[in-house]
C-alpha cells in the first residue's frame, strides 16, 4: 500500500471510528431527556442510564470479539446485516411499558433504556473496536490502539454537542432524525471500509498473522480492575458533586467529558502526557483524596476543580497503565471486552450496589482507595531509600510510615476541633509528606491515604453515617441536622436544604414556607379564598412544613417521588409537622405527573409546586404538558402556586410563557425576611401564583403590582417578566441553559 493510500485508509477509519462515538453520546443525554416525563428527575436516572450504556458497550464489544475470529468477508457481512436490523428501531423512541405502581425504578429504568435504544445502541458500539480490528486487515500500517483515541475524541464530541448545540436549537422529534440521519452515514462509512476488507489480501493478513502468547487469567483481571476504577469513579465523582458540592446544571458532563478524554491521553501516540500524569498521581490522589469530606462552603469551584482534576488524572494513570500492558493488535478485541467488563462492574457498583448499601456517596472514596491500589508504581523523586535499606528494610520502612500516617490521621480525626484548627493542619501535613515518601508502594500509600482522610473530616462523616442521621435512597441522600444548643433541626439533601422546625415551636412553618411567603400567604387564605372545605395539593412533601397550614374540614394531599421522604416526614421523632398538624393527609407515592394525572378532574382549590428549592431543576414539571395535568387538577377557579427559588437559574420566563400562551393571570412574590426572622429559621423565597380566573387571583395578591425588581418591595406581589417567544418548555423542547446565570456560578 502506497503512502498516500495509507494516509486516506486511516482517515476513513478514523472518520468511521468518530461517527460511531459521537452517535453513542449523542443519544445517551438525548434519550435520558425523552424519558424525563416518565421518569422524573432524580439525578439517579443518569446513574441508571451510564449503567445500562456500559452493559449494551460490553455487549457490543463481547459481540466484536466474537465476531473477529472470522474471516474478514464474513465480518462484513454479519456487521453490515446487524447495522440493517438494528435500523428497524429508528427513529428512537422510547417503549411503551409504563412503570409499575410497585415497582422498584432502580431496576426498571434500565429495562425502559434496553427496551428503548438496545439494539441500536448494541450495534454503533461494535464498530469502534471493529474498525480498528478491520484497519489491520486491511493493510494499513501504524497502531491500531491510538484509532481508540479518536473514538473517545468522537464520544466527547457528542457528549458537549446536546447541550450546547442540540437541546436549545432542535425540538426531540428533529434530534432523532438527525440521529438517524447520522446512523444512515455511520452505515455508508462502514460499509466502504467492508469493501477493504473483501479482497484476498485481506484474507491473507489473517492467514499470516503472527502467534502470540495467550492472555492469562491474571492479566484479564488485572485489566478489569483498571477499567472498572475510573468508570466507578467518574459516576461517584458525579454523585459527589451534586450531593456534597453543588447541583450545578449539567454538572454531570464534566466528570463524563474528563473520563473520555482521559483516554484520548492515555492511548495518545504521543506518550509525553500521559507519563507526567501518570508520575504526579499519587500525589494527586492525596491531595484530592484528603479533601473531598470537606465542607468547601462559597469556595464550591475550588472544591469542584479539585474532584474534577483528581478524577481525571487517577483516569489518565490507569488508563495508561492498561496501555502499557496492551496485547499484540491481533488480541485487541479481547483487551477492549476485558475493558467494557470492568467499565460495567464500575457503573453496576455505583448505579445499584452503593444506594442499597450505603448512607452516603461512600462509594467515591472507597474508589479513591482503591485507585491507590492500582496505580502505576512510580515515584515523583527517589533518594535511593531502597539501596540503602535494602528491599526488605524498605518495605518494612514504608509499613511503619504508612501505619503511624493513619494512626495520625484517626487522633487528628477524633480528638481535634476546630480550636486545634493549626495543629491539626500541621498533623495534615506530616500524613501528606508520609505519602509522598511512600508513593510507588501501592498499599503503603493506600493506608496513607485513608489516614488523610480521616483525619480531615473522614472520621466524622463516619460518625454521622453511623449514628443514623444519614438516610439514601435511588432519588438522593438525605443528612438529618441539628444545631448545638437543640433548637432547631433541618433537613439537606447536599448543600440544599429541604425544611427545618423549630424544636420549641413545632407547628410553625419556616424555612420557605413561612407566613409572608407566597404560599404561606395562599394557604393561610384557602378557607377565605375557597370555602371552608378547600382542597389542597402539594408536589414535594420535604418535612412536611406545609401540613400545619391544614385547617379542619380541609382535605390535603401530598405527592411525593421518595418513598424514603415520606417516612422521614412521618417519623415524629425526626419531623414532626405531618403527625402534629395533619396525621390523616393522604400521600401519593410516585413521580407528580403520574399520580396527578391519576386525579379526579377538577380536584383541588389550591396546588402548590414545590420541587423547585434545589438547584437541580425536574424540566418535565416545568412543561406545558405538566401544566396541562396541574390545570385539569384544578377547579376553574383555582390557583396554582409554582416554588422557583433557586441559586443559579432563573425560571420567571419560563413560567411566564407558559402563563402568556395558557391565558394564566400571574404573580411572583418575592419574600425576603428581615434578619430578625431568618436567625428565627425563615429564608428567602419566590413563588408564582397563577389562576385561570383572574379575579381569584387578584383576590389573593390585592392587585398591588409593581413593574420595579422583586426584591425593592418584599412585600407585594409583582408582574412576571415579559416572556419571549422561545421561552415556552414542552416535553419535546426544554434546555435550562439559556436561563442559567453563570455569573452568580463562577463569582
Amino acid at each position: 500500500m502506497s503512502e498516500a493510500s495509507g494516509m486516506r485508509g486511516r482517515a476513513l477509519f478514523v472518520l468511521t471510528i468518530l461517527t460511531g462515538s459521537f452517535l453513542l453520546f449523542l443519544v445517551q443525554p438525548m434519550v435520558a431527556r425523552m424519558a424525563l416525563p416518565r421518569l422524573g428527575g432524580a439525578p439517579a436516572v443518569w446513574n441508571s442510564a451510564m449503567l445500562v450504556y456500559q452493559a449494551l458497550l460490553l455487549a457490543g464489544y463481547a459481540y466484536a470479539h466474537r465476531l473477529s475470529r472470522e474471516a474478514p468477508k464474513r465480518q462484513a457481512g454479519v456487521h453490515l446485516a446487524v447495522l440493517i436490523a438494528a435500523a428497524l428501531w429508528l427513529p428512537i423512541s422510547l417503549a411503551s411499558f409504563a412503570i409499575p405502581a410497585d415497582g422498584s425504578p432502580i431496576f426498571w429504568v434500565p429495562w425502559l433504556l434496553l427496551a428503548s435504544i438496545g439494539p441500536l445502541f448494541f450495534a454503533v458500539a461494535a464498530q469502534a473496536p471493529l474498525m480498528q480490528r478491520w484497519f489491520g486487515l486491511a493493510g494499513n500500517r501504524g497502531e491500531p490502539y491510538a484509532l481508540y483515541a479518536a473514538s473517545n475524541l468522537g464520544s466527547f464530541g457528542g457528549l458537549i454537542a446536546y447541550p450546547l448545540l442540540v437541546e436549545p436549537n432542535m425540538p426531540i422529534k428533529a434530534q432523532t432524525w438527525l440521529w438517524s440521519g447520522l446512523y444512515a452515514l455511520l452505515f455508508l462509512l462502514v460499509l466502504i471500509c467492508a469493501r477493504a476488507i473483501w479482497n484476498d489480501r485481506s484474507n491473507a493478513a489473517v492467514r499470516t498473522e503472527i502467534k502470540t502468547e495467550p492472555i492469562t487469567w491474571k492479566q484479564r483481571l488485572y485489566w478489569v480492575a483498571l477499567a472498572a476504577v475510573p468508570s466507578g469513579l467518574m459516576l461517584s465523582t458525579t454523585s459527589h458533586l451534586t450531593t456534597d458540592l453543588m447541583a450545578m446544571p449539567l454538572i454531570w458532563v464534566i466528570p463524563l467529558g474528563l473520563y473520555l478524554l482521559s483516554f484520548t491521553v492515555a492511548f495518545a501516540d504521543n506518550r509525553l502526557l500521559a507519563d507526567i500524569l501518570s508520575r504526579s498521581a499519587a500525589f494527586v490522589l492525596l491531595l484530592g483524596g484528603a479533601s473531598i469530606f470537606m465542607l468547601w462552603g462559597t469556595a464550591v469551584f475550588t472544591g469542584l476543580g479539585v474532584s474534577v482534576t483528581l478524577l481525571f488524572v487517577l483516569a489518565v494513570a490507569l488508563h495508561a497503565e492498561m496501555y502499557r500492558t496492551r496485547p499484540d493488535a491481533s488480541q485487541l478485541t479481547e483487551f477492549y471486552l476485558m475493558m467494557s467488563v470492568g467499565g460495567v462492574i464500575g457503573g453496576f457498583f455505583c448505579a445499584i450496589v452503593a444506594p442499597l448499601l450505603f448512607n452516603w456517596t461512600w462509594e467515591h472514596p472507597i474508589l479513591l482507595l482503591a485507585a491507590a491500589l492500582l496505580l502505576p508504581q512510580l515515584r515523583l523523586f527517589s533518594l535511593g531509600e531502597e539501596e540503602t535499606f535494602g528491599k526488605f528494610g524498605w518495605t518494612l520502612a514504608t509499613t511503619l510510615i504508612a501505619i503511624v500516617a493513619l494512626g495520625i490521621g484517626i487522633y487528628v480525626g477524633k480528638e481535634l476541633g476546630l480550636e486545634s484548627q493549626r495543629i491539626k493542619t500541621a498533623l495534615i501535613a506530616v500524613i501528606l509528606i508520609a505519602g509522598v515518601v511512600v508513593s510507588g508502594r501501592r498499599v503503603a500509600l493506600s493506608v496513607v491515604l485513608a489516614g488523610a482522610m480521616l483525619a480531615n473530616g473522614g472520621w466524622n462523616n463516619l460518625t454521622l453515617s453511623l449514628s443514623d442521621t444519614r438516610m439514601r435512597s435511588y432519588f438522593g441522600t438525605y443528612t438529618i441536622n441539628q444545631s448545638s444548643d437543640a433548637s432547631v433541626r433541618w433537613l439537606s439533601h447536599g448543600t440544599t436544604m429541604h425544611g427545618m422546625q423549630l424544636l420549641d415551636q413545632p407547628t410553625l412553618p419556616i424555612s420557605y414556607y413561612g407566613e409572608s411567603s407566597g404560599v404561606g400567604i395562599a394557604s393561610r387564605r384557602a378557607e377565605e379564598l375557597f370555602g371552608p372545605g378547600a382542597a389542597i395539593g402539594v408536589v414535594g412533601l420535604g418535612t412536611g412544613t406545609l401540613a400545619c397550614y391544614k385547617k379542619p374540614g380541609q382535605e390535603w394531599h401530598f405527592f411525593e417521588i421518595d418513598p424514603l421522604m415520606v417516612e422521614i416526614a412521618r417519623d415524629r421523632k425526626i419531623f414532626s409537622f405531618l403527625e402534629k398538624c395533619a396525621p390523616d393527609t393522604k400521600m401519593h407515592v410516585g413521580d407528580a405527573r403520574l399520580t396527578l394525572s391519576e386525579q379526579p378532574k377538577g380536584s383541588f382549590d389550591l396546588l402548590a409546586i414545590d420541587a423547585f428549592s434545589s438547584d437541580s431543576i425536574p424540566l418535565h414539571l416545568l412543561t406545558k404538558e405538566a401544566f396541562a395535568v396541574y390545570r385539569r387538577a384544578l377547579k376553574p377557579n383555582g390557583i396554582l402556586l409554582v416554588h422557583i427559588s433557586n441559586r443559579y437559574i432563573d425560571l420567571n420566563p419560563v413560567i411566564a410563557a407558559e402563563a402568556a400562551a395558557g391565558k394564566w393571570a400571574a404573580a411572583l412574590r418575592f419574600d425576603s425576611p428581615p434578619v430578625g426572622a431568618v436567625n428565627q429559621g425563615m429564608r428567602p423565597s419566590q413563588w408564582i401564583a397563577m389562576s385561570p380566573d383572574p379575579g381569584k387571583l387578584a383576590q389573593l395578591t390585592g392587585m398591588v403590582y409593581d413593574k420595579r425588581p422583586a426584591f425593592f418591595y418584599p412585600d407585594r406581589w409583582i408582574k412576571l417578566k415579559p416572556p419571549r417567544p422561545d421561552d415556552r418548555w414542552t416535553d419535546d423542547y426544554a434546555s435550562v441553559l439559556p436561563y442559567v446565570s453563570f455569573w452568580k456560578i463562577i463569582r
